[in-house]
Protein backbone atom coordinates (compact mmCIF):
# COMPACT_ATOMS: atom_id res chain seq x y z
CA UNK A 1 0.00 0.00 0.00
CA UNK A 2 1.34 3.43 -0.89
CA UNK A 3 1.00 6.41 1.45
CA UNK A 4 -0.87 9.47 0.10
CA UNK A 5 2.37 11.39 -0.44
CA UNK A 6 3.78 8.52 -2.49
CA UNK A 7 0.57 8.28 -4.53
CA UNK A 8 0.69 12.00 -5.31
CA UNK A 9 4.33 11.75 -6.36
CA UNK A 10 3.51 8.79 -8.55
CA UNK A 11 0.63 10.72 -10.13
CA UNK A 12 2.98 13.57 -11.07
CA UNK A 13 5.45 11.10 -12.57
CA UNK A 14 2.75 9.43 -14.67
CA UNK A 15 1.43 12.77 -15.91
CA UNK A 16 4.92 13.77 -17.03
CA UNK A 17 5.25 10.46 -18.89
CA UNK A 18 1.84 10.99 -20.55
CA UNK A 19 0.39 7.82 -19.00
CA UNK A 20 -3.41 8.02 -18.54
CA UNK A 21 -4.81 7.10 -15.12
CA UNK A 22 -7.54 7.96 -12.63
CA UNK A 23 -6.68 9.66 -9.35
CA UNK A 24 -9.09 8.35 -6.69
CA UNK A 25 -9.40 10.19 -3.39
CA UNK A 26 -11.66 9.41 -0.43
CA UNK A 27 -13.51 12.60 0.54
CA UNK A 28 -15.99 11.18 3.06
CA UNK A 29 -16.18 7.94 5.04
CA UNK A 30 -18.55 6.48 7.57
CA UNK A 31 -17.47 4.01 10.23
CA UNK A 32 -16.77 1.13 10.15
CA UNK A 33 -15.34 1.72 6.64
CA UNK A 34 -11.66 0.82 6.50
CA UNK A 35 -10.76 3.88 4.40
CA UNK A 36 -10.53 7.44 5.72
CA UNK A 37 -10.84 10.89 4.14
CA UNK A 38 -7.57 11.68 2.38
CA UNK A 39 -6.79 8.10 1.41
CA UNK A 40 -6.00 7.94 -2.29
CA UNK A 41 -5.01 5.61 -5.08
CA UNK A 42 -4.14 5.47 -8.75
CA UNK A 43 -6.26 3.34 -11.07
CA UNK A 44 -4.44 2.39 -14.27
CA UNK A 45 -6.11 1.73 -17.61
CA UNK A 46 -5.74 -2.05 -17.11
CA UNK A 47 -7.66 -1.92 -13.82
CA UNK A 48 -4.61 -2.16 -11.56
CA UNK A 49 -4.95 -0.11 -8.37
CA UNK A 50 -1.95 1.43 -6.62
CA UNK A 51 -2.83 2.85 -3.21
CA UNK A 52 -5.79 2.40 -0.85
CA UNK A 53 -9.38 3.64 -1.06
CA UNK A 54 -11.16 0.85 0.81
CA UNK A 55 -11.28 -2.89 1.27
CA UNK A 56 -11.55 -5.45 -1.48
CA UNK A 57 -15.29 -5.06 -2.07
CA UNK A 58 -15.15 -1.25 -2.18
CA UNK A 59 -12.04 -1.46 -4.35
CA UNK A 60 -13.95 -3.45 -6.95
CA UNK A 61 -16.64 -0.77 -7.17
CA UNK A 62 -13.97 1.93 -7.47
CA UNK A 63 -12.16 0.04 -10.22
CA UNK A 64 -15.27 -0.34 -12.38
CA UNK A 65 -16.33 3.29 -11.95
CA UNK A 66 -12.79 4.62 -12.49
CA UNK A 67 -12.32 2.79 -15.78
CA UNK A 68 -15.64 4.19 -16.99
CA UNK A 69 -14.52 7.69 -16.01
CA UNK A 70 -11.19 7.17 -17.77
CA UNK A 71 -12.88 6.37 -21.06
CA UNK A 72 -15.56 9.04 -20.69
CA UNK A 73 -12.91 11.62 -19.83
CA UNK A 74 -14.85 13.36 -17.04
CA UNK A 75 -14.55 13.43 -13.22
CA UNK A 76 -16.98 11.47 -11.09
CA UNK A 77 -18.09 11.47 -7.47
CA UNK A 78 -18.74 7.87 -6.45
CA UNK A 79 -20.82 6.87 -3.41
CA UNK A 80 -20.29 3.28 -2.28
CA UNK A 81 -23.04 2.26 0.12
CA UNK A 82 -23.70 -1.01 1.94
CA UNK A 83 -27.05 -2.66 1.29
CA UNK A 84 -29.86 -1.02 3.25
CA UNK A 85 -27.79 2.06 4.16
CA UNK A 86 -29.99 5.15 4.55
CA UNK A 87 -28.08 7.46 6.89
CA UNK A 88 -25.19 8.59 4.69
CA UNK A 89 -25.78 12.24 3.64
CA UNK A 90 -27.01 12.72 0.08
CA UNK A 91 -24.83 14.34 -2.56
CA UNK A 92 -26.65 15.50 -5.72
CA UNK A 93 -24.95 14.42 -8.92
CA UNK A 94 -22.98 11.55 -7.41
CA UNK A 95 -23.05 8.04 -8.86
CA UNK A 96 -24.40 5.61 -6.28
CA UNK A 97 -23.27 1.99 -6.04
CA UNK A 98 -24.95 -0.26 -3.48
CA UNK A 99 -22.43 -2.93 -2.58
CA UNK A 100 -24.11 -5.77 -0.63
CA UNK A 101 -20.74 -7.21 0.37
CA UNK A 102 -19.63 -4.22 2.43
CA UNK A 103 -19.51 -5.09 6.12
CA UNK A 104 -20.77 -1.62 7.00
CA UNK A 105 -19.99 2.04 6.60
CA UNK A 106 -20.11 4.07 3.42
CA UNK A 107 -17.62 5.88 1.23
CA UNK A 108 -17.61 8.88 -1.05
CA UNK A 109 -14.70 8.89 -3.49
CA UNK A 110 -13.77 11.53 -6.07
CA UNK A 111 -12.46 10.01 -9.29
CA UNK A 112 -10.45 12.33 -11.52
CA UNK A 113 -9.23 11.05 -14.90
CA UNK A 114 -5.78 12.40 -15.76
CA UNK A 115 -5.37 12.28 -19.53
CA UNK A 116 -2.35 13.54 -21.46
CA UNK A 117 -3.05 16.64 -23.56
CA UNK A 118 -3.05 16.29 -27.36
CA UNK A 119 0.48 16.08 -28.75
CA UNK A 120 1.29 17.88 -32.00
CA UNK A 121 4.53 17.50 -33.95
CA UNK A 122 5.69 20.82 -35.44
CA UNK A 123 8.15 20.73 -38.35
CA UNK A 124 10.33 23.73 -39.12
CA UNK A 125 11.64 26.86 -37.41
CA UNK A 126 9.72 29.30 -39.58
CA UNK A 127 7.62 32.14 -38.13
CA UNK A 128 4.44 30.11 -38.76
CA UNK A 129 5.88 27.08 -36.97
CA UNK A 130 6.98 29.17 -33.98
CA UNK A 131 3.62 30.97 -33.80
CA UNK A 132 1.76 27.64 -33.95
CA UNK A 133 3.80 26.18 -31.10
CA UNK A 134 3.13 29.26 -28.98
CA UNK A 135 -0.63 29.20 -29.62
CA UNK A 136 -0.82 25.44 -29.01
CA UNK A 137 0.68 26.03 -25.59
CA UNK A 138 -2.11 28.48 -24.75
CA UNK A 139 -4.63 25.68 -25.39
CA UNK A 140 -2.66 23.31 -23.20
CA UNK A 141 -1.50 21.17 -26.12
CA UNK A 142 1.95 19.58 -26.03
CA UNK A 143 4.32 20.04 -28.98
CA UNK A 144 7.35 18.08 -30.14
CA UNK A 145 10.06 18.70 -32.75
CA UNK A 146 11.09 15.13 -33.61
CA UNK A 147 10.65 15.50 -37.37
CA UNK A 148 12.28 15.30 -39.86
CA UNK A 149 15.36 13.88 -38.14
CA UNK A 150 13.40 11.08 -36.46
CA UNK A 151 9.92 9.54 -36.43
CA UNK A 152 6.99 11.40 -34.84
CA UNK A 153 6.15 10.69 -31.22
CA UNK A 154 4.04 7.57 -30.67
CA UNK A 155 1.13 9.60 -29.31
CA UNK A 156 1.15 12.37 -31.91
CA UNK A 157 -2.39 13.47 -32.76
CA UNK A 158 -1.25 15.78 -35.57
CA UNK A 159 1.80 16.80 -37.59
CA UNK A 160 2.12 20.36 -38.87
CA UNK A 161 4.71 20.56 -41.65
CA UNK A 162 5.82 24.19 -41.84
CA UNK A 163 9.44 23.93 -42.93
CA UNK A 164 8.85 25.93 -46.10
CA UNK A 165 10.83 23.39 -48.13
CA UNK A 166 13.27 22.30 -45.43
CA UNK A 167 12.56 18.70 -44.46
CA UNK A 168 8.95 18.81 -45.65
CA UNK A 169 9.13 15.69 -47.83
CA UNK A 170 10.85 13.59 -45.17
CA UNK A 171 8.40 14.74 -42.50
CA UNK A 172 5.37 13.93 -44.64
CA UNK A 173 6.63 10.44 -45.40
CA UNK A 174 7.35 9.76 -41.73
CA UNK A 175 3.93 11.07 -40.61
CA UNK A 176 2.14 8.94 -43.19
CA UNK A 177 4.13 5.84 -42.22
CA UNK A 178 3.36 6.40 -38.53
CA UNK A 179 -0.36 6.69 -39.18
CA UNK A 180 -0.70 10.14 -37.58
CA UNK A 181 -4.42 11.05 -37.69
CA UNK A 182 -4.07 14.67 -38.88
CA UNK A 183 -1.29 15.85 -41.23
CA UNK A 184 -1.17 19.44 -42.47
CA UNK A 185 1.24 20.96 -44.99
CA UNK A 186 1.89 24.71 -44.98
CA UNK A 187 2.39 25.56 -48.65
CA UNK A 188 0.74 27.29 -51.56
CA UNK A 189 -1.50 25.14 -53.72
CA UNK A 190 1.09 25.16 -56.48
CA UNK A 191 4.03 24.15 -54.29
CA UNK A 192 1.94 21.56 -52.45
CA UNK A 193 0.84 19.94 -55.72
CA UNK A 194 4.44 19.77 -56.93
CA UNK A 195 5.72 18.32 -53.64
CA UNK A 196 3.00 15.70 -53.33
CA UNK A 197 3.52 14.74 -56.96
CA UNK A 198 7.24 14.20 -56.36
CA UNK A 199 6.49 11.92 -53.40
CA UNK A 200 4.58 9.46 -55.58
CA UNK A 201 1.76 9.07 -53.05
CA UNK A 202 -1.32 6.91 -53.45
CA UNK A 203 -4.72 8.61 -53.62
CA UNK A 204 -5.42 7.52 -50.05
CA UNK A 205 -2.14 9.01 -48.82
CA UNK A 206 -2.73 12.30 -50.65
CA UNK A 207 -6.20 12.52 -49.10
CA UNK A 208 -4.67 12.30 -45.61
CA UNK A 209 -2.60 15.46 -46.11
CA UNK A 210 -4.47 18.72 -45.54
CA UNK A 211 -3.08 21.49 -47.70
CA UNK A 212 -3.13 24.42 -47.74
CA UNK A 213 -3.12 23.99 -43.98
CA UNK A 214 -5.67 25.80 -41.89
CA UNK A 215 -9.25 27.05 -42.09
CA UNK A 216 -10.01 29.89 -44.46
CA UNK A 217 -10.30 32.89 -42.12
CA UNK A 218 -8.55 35.39 -44.36
CA UNK A 219 -5.29 35.02 -42.43
CA UNK A 220 -2.29 37.02 -43.64
CA UNK A 221 0.32 37.25 -40.88
CA UNK A 222 2.24 34.29 -39.46
CA UNK A 223 0.27 34.32 -36.15
CA UNK A 224 -3.03 34.51 -38.04
CA UNK A 225 -2.05 31.60 -40.27
CA UNK A 226 -0.95 29.64 -37.20
CA UNK A 227 -4.34 30.37 -35.62
CA UNK A 228 -6.16 29.04 -38.68
CA UNK A 229 -4.04 25.86 -38.60
CA UNK A 230 -4.67 25.35 -34.91
CA UNK A 231 -8.40 25.84 -35.43
CA UNK A 232 -8.34 23.10 -38.06
CA UNK A 233 -6.50 20.80 -35.66
CA UNK A 234 -9.07 21.44 -32.92
CA UNK A 235 -11.91 20.72 -35.33
CA UNK A 236 -10.27 17.47 -36.44
CA UNK A 237 -9.64 16.29 -32.88
CA UNK A 238 -13.16 17.16 -31.72
CA UNK A 239 -14.72 15.45 -34.73
CA UNK A 240 -12.84 12.16 -34.37
CA UNK A 241 -11.98 12.15 -30.68
CA UNK A 242 -8.51 12.97 -29.38
CA UNK A 243 -6.27 9.92 -29.83
CA UNK A 244 -5.18 8.79 -26.39
CA UNK A 245 -3.09 5.82 -25.24
CA UNK A 246 -6.00 4.23 -23.40
CA UNK A 247 -6.71 0.55 -23.90
CA UNK A 248 -10.14 -0.67 -24.93
CA UNK A 249 -12.81 -1.04 -22.29
CA UNK A 250 -12.02 -3.78 -19.79
CA UNK A 251 -14.40 -6.74 -19.68
CA UNK A 252 -16.94 -6.95 -16.87
CA UNK A 253 -18.84 -9.82 -15.27
CA UNK A 254 -21.62 -10.24 -12.72
CA UNK A 255 -20.70 -11.79 -9.38
CA UNK A 256 -23.06 -14.82 -9.13
CA UNK A 257 -23.25 -14.51 -5.33
CA UNK A 258 -23.95 -10.82 -4.64
CA UNK A 259 -24.94 -9.61 -8.12
CA UNK A 260 -22.27 -6.89 -8.28
CA UNK A 261 -20.78 -5.92 -11.64
CA UNK A 262 -17.03 -6.48 -11.40
CA UNK A 263 -14.19 -5.59 -13.73
CA UNK A 264 -12.23 -8.57 -14.98
CA UNK A 265 -8.49 -8.09 -14.57
CA UNK A 266 -5.50 -10.05 -13.36
CA UNK A 267 -6.30 -9.82 -9.64
CA UNK A 268 -10.10 -10.27 -9.84
CA UNK A 269 -11.10 -13.29 -7.69
CA UNK A 270 -11.98 -16.07 -10.11
CA UNK A 271 -13.20 -19.67 -10.28
CA UNK A 272 -13.47 -22.22 -13.08
CA UNK A 273 -16.23 -24.81 -12.80
CA UNK A 274 -16.21 -27.19 -15.73
CA UNK A 275 -16.64 -25.05 -18.83
CA UNK A 276 -17.91 -22.07 -16.83
CA UNK A 277 -15.87 -19.08 -15.67
CA UNK A 278 -16.94 -16.98 -12.67
CA UNK A 279 -15.57 -13.69 -11.37
CA UNK A 280 -16.27 -12.19 -7.96
CA UNK A 281 -16.14 -8.87 -6.14
CA UNK A 282 -14.00 -10.41 -3.42
CA UNK A 283 -12.66 -13.62 -1.97
CA UNK A 284 -15.65 -13.91 0.36
CA UNK A 285 -18.11 -14.32 -2.50
CA UNK A 286 -15.68 -16.61 -4.29
CA UNK A 287 -15.33 -18.88 -1.28
CA UNK A 288 -19.11 -18.99 -0.70
CA UNK A 289 -19.67 -19.91 -4.33
CA UNK A 290 -16.97 -22.58 -4.19
CA UNK A 291 -18.66 -24.16 -1.16
CA UNK A 292 -22.03 -24.38 -2.95
CA UNK A 293 -23.37 -26.98 -5.38
CA UNK A 294 -22.10 -25.14 -8.48
CA UNK A 295 -18.63 -24.68 -7.05
CA UNK A 296 -18.46 -28.33 -6.03
CA UNK A 297 -19.59 -29.55 -9.46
Amino acid sequence: MQMPQAVSARALELAERRVPFVHARVVRAQAPASAHPGDEAIVYSDGTIDGFVGGQCAEGSVRTAALGALHDGGPLLLRVLPEGEAEFPQTPGARVVVNPCLSGGALEIFLEPVLPPPLVEVVGDTPIAEAFAALAGVLGYATERSLPEGPPADQAAAVIVAGQGRGDAEALRAALAAGVPHIALVASRRRAAALLGELGLTEEERARIHTPAGLDIGARTAPEIALSILAEVVRALRATGTPLPVAGRTATAVDPVCGMTVTVCADTPHLTAGKNEFWFCGTGCRDRHAAGPVGQG
